[in-house]
């Protein structure tokens, strides 16, 4: 077994409650420190498991079972070339001559923010290169490309959720 550290962003649940904490305890969210920011709940996991995957669906489980929607997992998916260096234990030296092509080709594009000063790369992309050069491990680049498809299908349930409430309305509009 590992310990694996990572957030889950939820809402649906009341933080003022006075047992707001005690209902995710009960729902095995014990190994989580958990935040209210921004309107979000924020619950930063030390999950014990085989492997990550199993660390994030248990904890999705467990905080489903607190009565909460699961919002997304972090660290996110977009990046900084501070948070590739960090991430990939390079200097930010490094991933700056990576990013400008001046060491080594085809350095994955932004993907946001491109035209600014700050633009933002998709750390499984990057994580993927990285790898492919030796300067991360595979384990490094296969939770990227994890925490990459669990979002994902986590925004997809919130799309079809999203779609599903909105035809209730129209229904209810049109009857």
């Amino acid at each position: 077994m590992r310990t694996f550290e990572f957030t889950i962003v939820a809402s649906g649940v009341d933080h003022e409650d006075d047992h707001f904490e005690d209902r995710f305890f009960e729902a095995g969210c014990d190994d989580a420190t958990i935040a209210v920011a921004r309107g979000a709940i924020i619950l930063q996991f030390a999950r014990e498991a085989e492997d990550l995957s199993s660390a994030i669906n248990s904890a999705i489980e467990a905080v489903k079972a607190a009565g909460a929607t699961v919002e997304r997992i972090e660290p996110d998916y977009l990046v900084s070339l501070s948070e590739i260096a960090e991430r990939a234990n390079l200097t930010r030296a490094a991933v700056s001559l990576y990013s400008k092509g001046e060491r080594g080709a085809d350095f994955p594009l932004p993907v946001a923010r491109v035209s600014t000063p700050n633009p933002l790369w998709d750390w499984t992309d990057v994580a993927i290169w990285l790898f492919e050069r030796g300067q991360v491990t595979t384990e490094t680049a296969l939770e990227a490309l994890i925490l990459r498809q669990t979002n994902a299908h986590l925004e997809e349930s919130h799309k079809a959720a999203h779609e599903k409430e909105r035809e209730r309305e129209r229904e209810r509009l049109y009857a």
